[in-house]
């Protein structure tokens, strides 16, 4: 039988969250003796301290709490949602759910996804958080957030993921570029190799392309590198080179105007895949589950 309590469990996040006793105590509007009785019960029960404590500069978690902040995270959205259903709420889907997504992506997929999400869940309220791929793979671990879209590459045993789409990789190159001509079948990278790669210098963006020529015992001359999506459609607008990406606005114009061609690759080239994620130890709630859900429905729409 379980020694702690909810209340407990609450105060330690909001700790967590907060960065101190006092914020937590502030946010939570009891007293800091409370909030303090709390966690050292806590550490009591579980043997284990869960604060470094800091003079005048407040608490960061140990490993230890790190992975109980997920735990506990988790355990008081479930209690909540069984809360509603006890009182005969649980037919409408309401609360808050943290959703992570991959920077580059982001602006393609999100807008549409969350306008469609609110129109099916009017009362669910979605906290975004976009963040490169160990940003978010962290806030998993750390139960900051609830889900992630990113990609599939590197992610450990400790998260669940789901497929939701396949992008093939594809070559952005100048419209005036010589292999941009559309009546060809696609690009060689083989012939590209010798010429200025823009590379989206973001993990796990620069490793999948620079491993898009290993099978081809090629190395490619990388010209410059970028972490911004559009920062490398603009450089390839103007000529500085080519660039190798699977994200593709509908408008194949950089942000001055210029415009792009994206041609098809020839060689067989691994896709990227965009799944999303949540940890595996958590148990899902129902509006996790049926954020899932809908995230498969709108992903298998879209390859349509």
């Amino acid at each position: 039988m379980a020694d702690y309590t909810l209340r407990q469990l609450s105060y330690f996040v909001a700790t967590a969250e907060g960065g101190s006793v006092a914020e937590a105590a502030r946010r939570l509007n009891v007293a800091q003796p409370s909030v303090s009785s709390a966690i050292h019960k806590l550490e009591d029960l579980f043997g284990v301290q869960l604060f470094l404590r800091h003079h005048a500069q407040g608490v960061s978690l140990t490993s230890a709490g790190r992975r109980l902040v997920a735990e506990a995270r988790s355990l008081l959205a479930y209690a909540e949602e069984l809360s509603d259903r006890a009182q005969g709420l649980g037919r409408t889907l309401r609360g808050r759910l943290d959703v992570g997504c991959f920077l580059s992506f982001a602006p393609l997929y999100l807008p549409g996804l969350l306008t469609r999400f609110a129109a099916d869940y009017p009362d669910v309220e979605i906290q975004l958080h976009e963040a490169p791929q160990d940003g978010l793979v962290d806030d998993l671990e750390t139960g900051r957030i609830d889900l992630a879209l990113l990609y599939d590459i590197g992610l450990g045993p400790g998260l669940t993921q789901e497929p939701l789409i396949e992008l093939p990789p594809y070559a952005l190159l100048p419209d005036a570029h010589p292999m941009a001509c559309h009546r060809q079948a696609g690009v060689s990278l083989r012939e590209l190799a010798a010429q200025p790669l823009i590379l989206l210098d973001v993990p796990p963006s620069r490793d999948y392309f620079a491993g898009l020529f290993r099978p081809l015992a090629v190395e490619p001359r990388i010209g410059f590198r970028t972490p911004s999506f559009e920062t490398v459609r603009g450089m390839v607008a103007n000529g500085l080179g080519y660039s190798l990406l699977v994200t593709r606005p509908a408008g194949d114009l950089s942000y001055d105007g210029r415009p792009l061609a994206c041609r098809p690759i020839l060689e067989p080239s691994e896709p990227g895949r965009i799944v999303v994620a949540r940890l595996a130890q958590a148990r899902p709630t129902r509006l996790i589950e049926a954020f899932l859900a809908f995230c498969r429905s709108y992903f298998s729409d879209l390859a349509r």
